[in-house]
């Protein structure tokens, strides 16, 4: 156990609250719940006989979320697991339908800050990025083991990065030398490998390398996918569901599917008439992202990226 506070301070709560309208008496499922920050004024909203249902891939999330919501008693359901396997945790649960959910896609301080877990380039520590430190390839094996090829692909899908193939090559050419086995390591080879990458800049040569790696070892963007669609089943008519992402990428997903959803038809548009049979589940409580406030921000600029959408769930 890291000897880091798990801390994560929940961005928009505010606008969370307003658009997924907890009332009481009413079932909501958190399919990220971090450190309970969000789940904790949801509980507060539902009171007196609500319930929560709360997921998070991290172990050392759920401990802490347990001691947070410990004054909510039996209202509060917590379950280790992954939110695209929402249907799967619910059903064991004997819960068939909830109210609301909130998916909050942001990594929390803690992981951030802890060396250990390997995700920040700020800190040197062990090349890890696991959510679930159990299970899967880590950062380290990624790098040590992929092609070249393989690597460029992974840093250019998921970090958008420029130089992908540059730093891939010397990643390859690097680890033949000695193995990646910490963050530091890599976050220095990528600042020698790109262009101007010495020069003193807001943004650290190595953050979408990082991101890149966040984003594949633990499956971020496919596991987003299942999730959403196993929690749109899983509203009742009249249900809310609110997503916060930090980056375009899960952004974009989140706004497709959203928009997807609110239409009556998804055919292509060259074809005249309509013979898709899909027909609207939902209607969009945002039009545009919600973003947050100057103050927000300046009080927690990790809030800076961070976009809120949210959509109900039609009878």
């Amino acid at each position: 156990m890291s000897a880091v506070p798990f801390e994560h301070r929940s961005v928009l709560p505010r606008e969370v609250l307003s658009l997924l309208d907890p009332r009481p008496g009413e079932d909501f499922l958190d399919g990220t719940v971090g450190g309970g920050g969000h789940a904790r004024l949801i509980l507060e909203s539902i009171a007196p006989g609500g319930r929560l249902i709360g997921l998070d891939r991290d172990p050392e999330a759920i401990q802490k979320a347990a001691e947070v919501l410990a004054p909510f008693g039996g209202r509060v359901i917590l379950r280790q697991g992954n939110f695209s396997e929402v249907q799967r945790h619910l059903q064991e649960e004997g819960i068939e339908k909830v109210d609301g959910l909130l998916l909050d896609l942001g990594v929390s301080s803690y992981q951030l800050d802890s060396p250990e877990r390997g995700f920040s380039f700020r800190t040197d520590g062990p090349l890890d990025m696991r959510m679930d430190r159990q299970s899967g390839l880590s950062a380290a094996d990624v790098v040590n083991s992929f092609e070249m090829e393989d690597l460029a692909r992974i840093f250019r899908e998921y970090g958008e990065e420029r130089w992908a193939r540059r730093i891939a090559r010397s990643i390859v050419r690097e680890r033949q030398i000695q193995p990646f086995e910490s963050t530091g390591q890599l976050a220095e080879l990528v600042r020698e490998t790109v262009p101007g990458g010495k020069v003193p800049t807001r943004i650290h040569p190595a953050t979408r390398v990082f991101q890149a790696l966040r984003i594949f070892v633990n499956g971020e963007l496919d596991h987003l996918s299942l999730g959403l669609d196993q929690g749109m089943d899983l509203l009742r008519p009249g249900g809310r569901m609110a997503v916060i992402s930090f980056h375009s990428l899960e952004d974009r997903i989140v706004k497709h599917f959203f928009r997807r959803e609110a239409r009556s038809c998804i055919c292509p548009p060259r074809i005249p008439v309509c013979s898709c049979g899909h027909t609207a589940r939902v209607e969009l409580l945002t039009r545009r992202g919600i973003r947050s406030s100057p103050e927000e921000t300046a009080e927690n600029p990790r809030a800076r990226s961070a976009v809120l959408r949210g959509i109900r769930r039609l009878p």
